[in-house]
């Protein structure tokens, strides 16, 4: 079983394509609830060279970032051979 490490929100990358599916409404409330209960699911990302790419969790990242804290719980998982 992964375990989640923390990660520099900074050191994230989001595909263009994924960022394209960003609501603002669910960041809000996620937010919320992460202040309430904590961040309860990790994000998953991949390494790629000297950063992470994210794979799942979006709204998640974005809740922690407006939240101001500076790293993420995540798992890294590998990337699908094609």
């Amino acid at each position: 079983m992964l375990e989640p490490v923390d990660i520099p929100i900074d050191d994230i990358y989001v595909p263009l394509q994924r960022r394209k599916t960003l609501e603002p409404d669910k960041v809000e409330t996620l937010a919320e609830d992460i202040l309430e209960n904590g961040l309860t699911i990790p994000i998953q990302v991949r390494q790629d060279k000297d950063r992470f790419v994210l794979v799942t969790g979006l709204h998640r990242l974005e809740a922690v970032r407006a939240l101001g804290e500076e790293t993420i719980p995540a798992l890294i998982v590998r990337a699908r051979q094609v």
